[in-house]
């Protein structure tokens, strides 16, 4: 059975609400949570991007049983690693274990508020092993220093750490991530229901360990509105992440979807209240392999419908896969 999720999606909500949504994520009985971690949104029209690890302590507070994971933290740029593995630590306390750590290389519509330009995907994927690697070591334990290619760590500590390390994922969309996340990651993270992946990360020691997919729908009674809203909020999902992480602000990914049509979007993301056309659209992460796949209801406001509507139909019908 694939565990099924619900996205803290910070691009489109704010914090409070983000907090609030999580709790009756929980309480419709969601497997788990994820959050993105972002300064930007994708499109004016989302509106939001608060700091996704301030909403992660919160929402630890305010739930008790559901999974939190950070889908996905880029550990390079706007976050020197040894940061970054101090937060996990400090939400896996927080959380009494329920955290996972997720990173990727990153899109340039977040990280460029730092300044510096905006390396090649080699560079970024050299970037990620070295941070995953001075993750790891903070983990272990014990004081670290570090002299690499692209980071230094002088005399660095956890004095927080749990007694079980959060599991890290890596985000993958092609061969050589899948060779980084199958060396370094616990799961796997991809937003494409690809078997080639799957075997990638596999052959790559990824074999037996989970594999997360993320799938955006829009629920609503009217299905013209959810059309309307998921071209209005989320017509970049389609230009493809080597496309993505390259653009660099809101009026870039406006300029690149300019003729992106409505039913384009419809024919590419579950739109509706048809309960069989939502699991229809899972279907093909489970036939790649994934263990776990995550929901991104569309619009800010239209959460707790969704919520709602997952524990009474939705949710029911995909525990059959």
């Amino acid at each position: 059975m694939v565990r099924i999720g619900y996205t803290m999606l910070t691009e489109q909500a704010g914090p409070r609400d983000l907090v609030r949504h999580a709790v009756r994520a929980e309480a419709a009985g969601f497997d788990f949570t994820v959050t993105s971690d972002h300064s930007f949104p994708w499109l004016d029209s989302q509106g939001h991007s608060p700091y996704a690890w301030s909403v992660l302590g919160a929402a630890a507070q305010a739930t008790s049983r559901i999974p939190l994971t950070t889908f996905v933290t880029c550990p390079t740029r706007r976050y020197h690693p040894a940061v970054v593995a101090q937060k996990a630590a400090t939400m896996q306390l927080l959380c009494e274990g329920r955290f996972r750590l997720g990173l990727g290389s990153g899109e340039n519509l977040n990280e460029h508020i730092v300044g510096g330009g905006w390396p090649s995907v080699d560079v970024r994927h050299e970037m990620l092993a070295e941070a995953c690697e001075i993750i790891r070591a903070l983990f272990r334990g014990g004081y670290v220093r570090h002299r690499g290619r692209h980071f230094d760590v002088e005399s660095a500590k956890l004095w927080d750490l749990p007694d079980t390390p959060p599991p890290i994922g890596v985000a993958v969309s092609g061969e050589q991530s899948c060779a980084l996340a199958g060396r370094f990651a616990d799961l796997l993270i991809a937003v494409e229901p690809r078997a080639d992946l799957v075997a990638a990360f596999d052959a790559h020691g990824g074999a037996g360990k989970p594999r997360i997919g993320q799938l955006p729908v829009c629920y609503d009674p009217d299905r013209r509105a959810a059309v309307a809203r998921a071209h209005d909020q989320f017509r970049w999902f389609g230009g493809g992440w080597k496309v993505n992480a390259e653009l660099p602000g809101t009026a870039a990914f406006a300029g690149a979807t300019q003729y992106v049509r409505r039913e384009d979007v419809a024919e590419a993301i579950p739109c509706g209240d048809d309960v069989g056309m939502f699991v229809e659209a899972v279907r093909p992460f489970a036939e790649a392999g994934f263990t776990d796949v995550a929901l991104v209801q569309i619009g800010g406001t239209h959460q707790d419908s969704f919520i709602d509507w997952s524990q009474r139909k939705l949710l029911p019908a995909l525990r059959e896969l």
